[in-house]
């Protein structure tokens, strides 16, 4: 049942990011060059939304969180990491696979790049294993759990500074 409901939503993540025109190559750059607030309009959306979903789902016992630990120097050494190799490819993971559903067969190169690079870490994150992966180290804690206030709290502050954001943005324009 698991296996399903992850190909559906990723099926209607797909069609979602194709109807939002963010797999355009002008939207991407655009965004990385920060002139396009189409793909942080998208983003939002989805965070606040998968949120929602997320706890909605854990909330009637169709999920458990498996939490990782909250790391904060390698998670912001891959965040990095994946920021430059997206601007480096035109492309993150969920883009290019979209792109490459759509028939942009260029997709293929940041598809392969994501491979090795993720082939690359599976294979020498035994090496990292060293105080440096642990600097920071918060635990297995949420962000709700973390300010010790309900989760609800927490995704009612993103949406609304999401709407305050989208808001500003369209003023702008």
């Amino acid at each position: 049942m698991e296996l399903i409901f992850g190909a559906v939503t990723g099926l209607i993540f797909g069609v979602l990011l194709q109807k939002s025109e963010v797999l355009r190559f002008d939207r991407q750059v655009g965004f990385l060059l920060l002139e396009d607030a189409t793909i942080i309009k998208f983003m939002f959306s989805a965070i606040v939304v998968g949120a929602i979903g997320m706890y909605l789902a854990e909330g009637y016992g169709l999920i458990e969180f498996q939490i990782k630990p909250a790391t904060l120097v390698p998670v912001a050494l891959g965040g990095l990491i994946f920021g430059l190799g997206w601007a480096l490819a035109g492309f993150c993971p969920g883009t290019a696979l979209g792109a490459l559903g759509e028939g942009r067969v260029h997709a293929l190169f940041a598809i392969l790049g994501m491979l090795v690079g993720a082939g690359t870490y599976a294979e020498t994150r035994h090496l990292l294993k060293w105080k440096f992966l642990k600097l920071y180290n918060f635990g297995t804690v949420t962000l709700p759990q973390f300010a010790k206030i309900n989760h609800w709290l927490v995704i009612a502050a993103l949406a609304a500074i999401a709407l305050i954001l989208f808001f500003m943005i369209e003023k702008k324009k």
